[in-house]
């Protein structure tokens, strides 16, 4: 069912537009509104209040060149900054109806309309309008960022108001599972761009025969099994925003390929000559010191100095104990509710052992903990003995992984072997997840068993 929210004001001299809008936006709109000429723009967007204003660029003027959408557009936008203007133009005047973005219309529909489009950019233009009529904070899912109480998290979390809404590149560092990427969706769910896709990618696992074929996209025929044109990921965020996480780990040759295409904030696919225009928000991660790269050669320094117009440092745990025990509750209860284990709570003796753990793997590595905790616990409450110091890695194992199932008796570990298969009802893969081994390492302890 459409979400039926919010007011569109249609600004149009053609009766018969109107007519087709007034039957088509209620569907998506709780109230629509429609005029046939800006003389009464003033007065319906004082009454009427809109969210959002479909504004026609040609009226039954003497001259028809645009302008008069143009002027309206900016003026709409200097009485109510909040209110979100879609520009409604012919075919032939898109280089107009770019420029009035320039003056801060939201988007543009090119006349004779696609009903889809058309609802998808009047929806994302409402949507906008309203958050910034009626902010709230976005709604906790497992994909938002768990800020806690520590002074570098408040630090980063104050920096991020002051960022969000703009268009600066942003470099993430950070230990392994500090959480560089979850960080990097909140910016983009904080800025300008929400309504616009964010695109993510692991530079460093891009193998360096597809590397430009994957960022910049190719044209058919431009190597062997290019059937079709594709578009690249720099293509895929067009309007919103593009994430490269271990962009340390981008090979030196190819970072000058990056760095122009950056720099021109366009780009020329594999095969192809023409180069396409991309307005993306850049956010880059990595767990490296790119300084040391620089030092060392191995890494451009005018790549680094172009991604780092704001860095943030993400804390490791270890260095915000604070937030171990809140961070390991939300995990409690999130797995409690998943696998239907009736967990409540952390005894203090658990709770001790979590606080003082090292935790090299960092939050990544709190959550796997907790969740195979939550999984073999027999308590209502996780105790000590669901965990285990493993010094020789000098953190936190959970009992049942993969470095402390060796260590554990014959009978413990068939009592973890055995509960695991109950628990996934026999799936070994599942099984061997659940227990931190691989699957042969799986198979030879059933048989060992006799499970």
């Amino acid at each position: 069912m459409a979400s039926k929210k919010g007011k569109i004001l249609i600004v149009d001299d053609n009766a018969g537009i109107r007519r087709t809008l007034e039957i088509l936006l209620p569907v998506h709109f709780a109230e629509v509104k429609t005029i046939p000429s800006p003389a009464t723009l003033v007065s319906s967007l004082e009454q009427f209040q809109p969210d959002v204003v479909l504004l026609d660029m040609n009226f039954n003027t003497s001259i028809n060149t645009g302008n008069e959408g143009l002027y309206w557009a900016g003026e709409i936008k200097k009485m109510v900054p909040e209110v979100e203007v879609v520009l409604f133009t012919a075919y032939a005047d898109i280089a107009l109806a770019v420029e009035g973005m320039k003056r801060g219309a939201f988007d543009f529909i090119v006349k004779p309309w696609d009903n889809d489009k058309l609802i998808e950019v009047l929806t994302s233009a409402r949507d906008k309008a309203r958050r910034a009529k009626h902010p709230s904070p976005p709604e906790r899912s497992e994909e938002s960022m768990f800020w806690g109480s520590s002074k570098p998290m408040d630090a980063i979390r104050k920096t991020l108001e002051k960022i969000a809404p703009t268009d600066a590149t942003v470099l993430i560092t950070g230990e392994n599972g500090t959480g560089k990427d979850v960080l990097a969706r909140e910016i983009h769910a904080h800025s300008f761009r929400s309504g616009k896709p964010m695109v993510a990618v692991d530079a460093g696992a891009i193998t360096e025969t597809l590397f430009e074929s994957e960022l910049f996209g190719h044209v058919k025929g431009a190597f062997t099994d290019a059937h079709t044109d594709h578009v690249g990921k720099f293509e895929q965020a067009d309007g919103g925003t593009l994430f490269l996480d271990e962009i340390g780990n981008i090979p030196l040759h190819l970072q000058a390929k990056l760095l122009r295409a950056i720099q021109n904030r366009s780009v020329v696919r594999v095969g192809g000559s023409k180069a396409i225009p991309v307005d993306i928000r850049l956010i880059c991660a990595t767990n490296m010191d790119l300084e040391q790269l620089v030092r060392e050669g191995r890494f451009r320094e005018d790549l680094y100095y172009r991604i780092n117009t704001v860095h943030i440092a993400l804390p490791a745990l270890r260095e915000r104990r604070e937030d171990i025990i809140p961070l390991a509750l939300l995990f409690l209860e999130r797995f409690a509710d998943k696998y239907h284990r009736p967990l409540t709570g952390i005894a203090p003796d658990a709770a001790k052992i979590l606080t003082e753990g090292r935790w090299s793997g960092n939050i990544r590595e709190l959550q796997n903990c907790i969740e195979k905790a939550v999984i073999l616990s027999e308590a209502k409450n996780l105790t000590a003995k669901d965990f285990q110091i493993d010094s020789s890695a000098n953190g936190l194992r959970m009992t049942g992984d993969a470095g402390t199932l060796k260590a554990v008796s014959d009978a413990d570990e068939e009592r973890l072997v055995r509960e695991a298969m109950e628990r996934t009802d026999g799936n070994i893969s599942a099984a061997a997840k659940m227990l931190g081994v691989s699957r042969p390492t799986l198979y030879a302890k059933l048989k060992k068993y006799g499970l």
